[in-house]
């Protein structure tokens, strides 16, 4: 007699939970814990980015920092509200900003922004359950290996009391807590700020802020130097030099024509920091000098937009002022359209990096190289007239 495909499928998913006690072992989780997380443990296929026999591969969902234009993303009244919000927290939190501030280097805005973004100071409920998404990604996931560990990882969470099971609620890719940590991450990085025996990052503020801040500082957050600076591009600036590996001092950028907005001053160690160039929208819209600094919150979430949203809320309680540039009205193109463009821009060897349809620092870059190769405005944007000029030959 046959086994019904669902019982099938449920059999093959307690197989594989069995299989990772070994690992679990080795990871110092008890039998007694993986028993009893694993009991009644079932898999999620509603989730997305799973492989699953017989049914088309389901992606991830498009992150808002990669489909919308940046007025969409970096919303004036979304930001408003935060500031004031991040105020009040500043203030209630005075003394535990403060001290991570001394402790870790990084200020207090910029933590305080982090979680802004990350779960709107708490008030965003994480929808899943932590184990299962962890599980099921473990179990037919694009990233198999990343998901058993995550899983393992998460059992000792449990196991350590730092959280309940119950506690463990998380996004459809595992990040959990008020400044969303994979449990992998939050192993390296968490941080026992209130010392009360745990690392809590659910519902202790100071654990959560710590871990945040010690996680920039493991990633390379380099004290007292601010993130970026927003300027006025000179009408001549190469939007093609906006990468990484293009740094110079903030003052030979100024020497080029590139001026603070709002007659900011720079002082003299300000002027000898390397910085890179930033056009989120080619050569529309705002242009920024960005520090180290930028690149170690970029760790947080790869996306230059993330970054903006996080530093410029962390500017925005501190002095209240918008971008003193308006984003322009640009279109975004779509995913599949942005990968056509990294593709050609890949055949004819001006871009070497990921065909994810997202238009990053690297594809901006590329695209400006482009239009000058094929005699374009160069302004680093992938928009419908660049995508044709692709398309029929240019």
């Amino acid at each position: 007699m046959s086994v019904p495909p669902a019982r099938a499928a449920e059999d093959g998913f307690t197989r594989f939970i069995a299989s990772l006690w070994p690992d679990a072992e080795k990871a110092g989780v008890t039998r007694a814990t993986f028993d009893a997380q694993t009991r009644d443990l079932k898999p999620d296929y509603k989730l997305p980015d799973l492989m699953l026999p017989g049914r088309p591969k389901t992606g991830a969902p498009s992150q808002a920092e990669f489909v919308q234009v940046p007025a969409d993303y970096v919303k004036e009244a979304r930001i408003a509200r935060l500031a004031v919000d991040g105020q009040q927290l500043a203030a209630k939190y005075h003394d535990t900003l403060n001290a991570i501030e001394r402790r870790f280097g990084v200020p207090g805005t910029v933590i305080l922004a982090i979680w802004g973004r990350e779960t709107d100071y708490g008030r965003y409920s994480l929808p899943y359950d932590g184990l299962t998404v962890l599980a099921t990604q473990a179990y037919v996931g694009r990233r198999k290996d990343q998901y058993r560990n995550e899983f393992i990882e998460a059992l000792k969470l449990i196991q350590h009391g730092d959280v309940t099971r119950k506690g463990l609620r998380t996004s459809w890719g595992g990040a959990t807590g008020l400044t969303q940590f994979l449990p992998s991450e939050l192993a390296k990085h968490g941080v026992d700020f209130d010392k009360d025996g745990h690392i809590n990052i659910w519902t202790s503020v100071p654990d959560a802020l710590a871990s945040a801040a010690q996680q920039l500082v493991n990633k390379g957050w380099q004290r007292g130097i601010r993130w970026a600076y927003e300027v006025k591009a000179p009408p001549r600036a190469d939007c093609t030099q906006g990468v990484p590996e293009v740094t110079k001092p903030l003052g030979e950028w100024l020497r080029e024509g590139f001026v603070p907005v709002r007659g900011q001053q720079l002082s003299a160690a300000e002027k000898a920091t390397p910085a890179s160039l930033l056009q989120v929208e080619g050569i529309y819209g705002p242009s920024f000098l960005v520090t180290k600094n930028y690149f170690v919150i970029k760790e947080y979430n790869f996306s230059d937009l993330y970054v903006l949203f996080v530093g410029h809320l962390s500017d925005r309680m501190n002095d209240g002022q918008p971008f003193a540039t308006p984003w322009s009205a640009s279109s975004q193109l779509r995913t599949v359209d942005v990968e056509a463009m990294q593709k050609k821009l890949t055949e004819i060897g001006l871009y070497a990096d990921k065909i994810d349809g997202k238009a990053g620092m690297l594809t901006r870059a590329a695209l400006g190289a482009y239009q000058k190769r094929a005699g374009l405005k160069v302004d680093c944007w992938p928009s419908e007239s660049v995508l044709r000029a692709m398309r029929t030959g240019r």
